[in-house]
């Protein structure tokens, strides 16, 4: 568990690469990432190119890249691994087909048996979610008690994700070891003013 959580960044959901390129490169200049999924929702050919971008920009600042549940593509594509987004039940499977170097990830919703079971399954981090208000997944929230029970108890890296407002960083940074940002500053006219606002 580390003092501050670190910055887990995603890409809009169904991205074009070609109009994402600048904006991602001016995110990750600004501000120090740990991490880089890449959003599911786009046709496979567009995942491959955005895969491809993300690889350079991200690489290029030794940030690691995910992309979900899209495991070919990491292969083809040169992506350090995978985050799954259906908790346990890919987790075995895609360490399997990845190999003991590649980064597997599970989000897990709001539910503690189904991230110790992608613990147990090989996952190296859990994502908890939505933290905020939001339609998103199952709409039931991941509540605060969850990660300080997972923090103080399991070693597993966890991520709190979802609907996040400078508020609900700052309470939950006590409590996780990243934080997954992406819709709350991709919608925005410029997104790195977006994430100053909530970040610095």
């Amino acid at each position: 568990m580390t003092e501050a959580p670190q910055l887990y960044l995603m890409t809009p959901a169904g991205a074009q690469a070609s109009a994402l390129g600048p904006l991602l490169t001016e995110v990750m200049d600004r501000f120090p990432v740990a991490c880089l999924r890449i959003r599911s929702g786009a046709e496979e050919d567009e995942l491959g190119r955005l895969a491809d971008l993300a690889r350079e920009i991200a690489h290029a600042r030794d940030v690691a890249v995910v992309i979900e549940d899209h495991i070919r593509l990491v292969q083809r594509h040169g992506l350090d691994g995978v985050h799954l987004t259906d908790g346990a039940r890919g987790v075995r499977a895609a360490r399997k087909e990845l190999g003991a170097d590649a980064i597997v990830g599970a989000y897990c919703g709001a539910s503690r048996h189904d991230a110790m079971n992608a613990g147990e399954a090989g996952a190296d981090y859990v994502s908890f979610g939505p933290v905020g208000e939001t339609a998103l997944g199952r709409g039931e929230q991941a509540p605060f008690e969850l990660f300080q029970w997972w923090s103080d108890m399991i070693e597993l890296p966890v991520v709190a994700e979802g609907a996040l407002s400078r508020d609900l960083i700052q309470k939950f940074s006590t409590a996780c070891d990243f934080v997954a940002v992406g819709s709350e500053i991709w919608g925005e006219d410029d997104p790195t003013a977006a994430l100053a606002s909530i970040w610095d």
